[in-house]
């Protein structure tokens, strides 16, 4: 099974972009993607950038994974 998550771009050098998630900082590959610019939402994927996606479906996303997070852990 594959997953992507949601991330916001940080930076962009080149191909290359950091990225946020939950407070960490990641390095993806944009080349499979046009024009992504900082404040963008974007799915990643083993390292990759692999769609933009707007922000209110980001923000949405990572509300229901916390959800999840928090019923595996028994503390909802």
């Amino acid at each position: 099974m594959c997953l992507s998550i949601p991330v916001k771009v940080i930076k962009v050098e080149g191909d290359m972009a950091d990225v946020s998630a939950g407070g960490a900082i990641f390095r993806a590959g944009l080349q499979m993607l046009d024009d992504v610019k900082p404040g963008d939402y974007v799915l990643l994927h083993a390292g990759f950038a692999i769609q933009k996606i707007d922000e209110e479906e980001a923000l949405e996303t990572i509300r229901l994974l916390g959800e999840i997070q928090q019923a595996g852990s028994g503390e909802l």
